[in-house]
């Protein structure tokens, strides 16, 4: 299927960051006085920032969730030194874009993350357009965020391909009717992210690079 578009997920998809916000909830959390198993943290990583906290401690009041996503927010740009992007990352957005394909950040971070994460990747020489947390109310897995990429991609569901590491990533890309692929990048195994919807699954980006034929028609090729 020849495509338009390839949308990408940027946390543990790009750049690899997941387990720093890992850290930065098991940290504010603690501080909240809900201390949570990290790997607890890590399952739910990659969705709305509200729906993880319900699933892990429960509902709280909204002062509560306030304080602890600033915190957060805090920790995780407190380590903004140790992001780097994955081996391949940028090469495989430059690839993407050299064949003509609008390739869109899809992606619910906060703005001064994203600027964090697009510092880290080093390749806005080949994106076509990103979002950020403004975009939408809730994040995935709700397909919002990926309604508002195809805008900004000027592409319908068919002619777009999703790529991230997350099965929230791949639950949005079904509800959105985008085609999606699953990267191992981010800590998810292979058959969660099949099971999710995936069409295929790669290891991460330098993989997918090798063997993007498999899942990409350019409009060029």
């Amino acid at each position: 299927m020849t495509l338009s578009a390839v949308l990408f997920d940027v946390d543990g998809t790009l750049v690899d960051s997941n387990f720093l916000h890992v850290d930065a909830w098991h940290r504010a959390l603690a501080e909240c006085g809900a201390p949570t198993d990290a790997w607890r943290i890590h399952r739910g990583i990659g969705q709305d920032s509200a729906r993880l906290l319900r699933a892990l401690v429960g509902e709280r009041d909204e002062e509560w969730t306030k304080h602890a996503k600033e915190l957060h927010s805090r920790y995780y740009v407190e380590q903004a030194h140790r992001l780097r992007a994955f081996e391949g990352a940028a090469d495989l957005l430059r690839e993407l874009a050299g064949r003509g394909l609008r390739v869109v950040l899809a992606t619910s971070a906060p703005s001064d993350e994203l600027d964090l994460l697009r510092k880290a990747l080093d390749a806005d020489d080949a994106i076509h357009a990103t979002t950020n947390a403004d975009d939408v109310a809730t994040a995935k897995p709700e397909p919002g965020i990926l309604e508002v990429a195809l805008q900004r991609a000027g592409a319908g569901p068919s002619d777009a391909l999703m790529v991230g590491d997350s099965t929230f990533d791949i639950v949005a890309a079904a509800r959105a009717r985008v085609r999606a692929v699953g990267l191992l990048s981010g800590g998810v195994g292979p058959s969660e992210l099949l099971e999710a919807g995936a069409v295929a699954v790669y290891d991460d980006p330098a993989e997918l690079r090798r063997r993007i034929d498999e899942v990409v028609i350019s409009p060029e090729g």
